[in-house]
């Protein structure tokens, strides 16, 4: 059976230890929670897969701040899990530090690369599957304005930004492309009520699709734009259930098969550098019973081969965090 328990300190740690298999492997999710229904929650999905096909057991842990990362890490290793995946860029830094010091000890972190010999460093081409958002949202715009709300204004969030609007752009090269971040700190990542606020202003401005890029912030701003009765797009779980018929289609990131994979090769997880693209599967757009009346067959079939093209080389989709810019904004 899974340990849950919520990282509140020391004493949840050794609890969390208790009993425990040595060689459990550990998820610690970045701060707005395992059910963000976004990108956490696809590493639980990850998690709770493997779980259910092996009969294995894990410890999973939920920061309640950014001071818990270090310790968070230590007190996993000290109880013998590997390997320990971690979810987000933030725990760059202290995984550089931590890493070093506990040598047979797997780790693998999401979106971040940390050159240590003991450390799995996942990264996807989200401007790949934005690009392709950015396509159906564009074909999908009766207003030809579009919106895009991220969280945390760090270059990450800036890549999934560009590759939309040069999919919007590659579309309808006229179409306009309003764009909000919503905080410069960790609880940007967690905040529906100003999600909610920038949507009501991007429709102000003409939006009538909006691409949420903001973990639990985007709960607010899908909420809003059914409510107000236009389309959005949701981000790295597949979001379209949430509002039916609302939703255009969600990039889905696959970060449930980067934690999969991880724990699937345990304490013989090779290391390295992963990089998770449309061609491996890492990324995409989501089709279902809840958008399948959204989607056109013409916007689909443009989109599938926009696609194909992105695979080959054809169609080379700029990566922001390559150089910080952003040639068709």
């Amino acid at each position: 059976m899974t340990l849950m328990k919520q990282f509140l300190g020391a004493t949840a740690f050794l609890a969390l230890g208790a009993g425990a298999a040595l060689a459990d492997p550990a998820l610690i999710y970045d701060l707005g929670g395992k059910f963000d229904k976004s990108f956490n929650e696809a590493a639980y999905m990850g998690a709770k897969k493997w779980a259910e096909e092996t009969g294995g057991s894990y410890k999973e842990l939920e920061m309640q701040s950014e001071a818990q990362r270090e310790q968070a890490l230590r007190r996993l290793a000290e109880s013998g899990a590997n390997p320990i995946v971690m979810t987000g860029f933030a725990f760059g830094d202290v995984l550089n530090t931590v890493a070093p010091e506990y040598p047979d000890t797997k780790f693998a972190i999401i979106d971040m690369v940390v050159d240590q010999p003991n450390v799995r460093s996942v990264v996807f081409t989200e401007e790949q599957g934005s690009y392709l958002v950015g396509m159906m949202a564009a074909m999908a715009s009766k207003t030809d304005t579009v919106g895009f709300i991220g969280g945390m204004d760090i270059p990450l969030i800036r890549k999934f930004a560009c590759g939309y609007v040069q999919g919007v752009k590659a579309a309808k090269p006229d179409a306009k492309v309003v764009q909000n971040m919503t905080g410069t700190t960790p609880s940007a990542w967690n905040d529906p009520v100003k999600g909610s606020e920038l949507t009501k202003a991007q429709i102000a401005q003409g939006a009538d699709v909006i691409y949420a890029a903001a973990g639990g912030t985007g709960i607010g701003v899908l909420q809003t734009a059914a409510d107000e009765k236009i389309l959005s797009i949701g981000v790295d779980s597949n979001q379209n259930h949430l509002h039916p018929g609302q939703v255009l289609t969600s990039m889905v990131k696959r970060v449930d098969n980067a934690v999969y994979d991880a724990f699937k090769e345990g304490a013989d997880m090779t290391t390295g550098l992963v990089v998770m693209d449309l061609a491996k599967d890492g990324v995409g757009y989501a089709m279902d019973d809840n958008n399948k009346d959204l989607v056109t067959p013409e916007m689909k079939a443009a989109v599938d081969a926009a696609a194909e093209k992105i695979k080959s080389g054809e169609i080379q989709v700029h990566d922001y965090m390559a150089d910080n810019s952003c040639p068709v904004e």
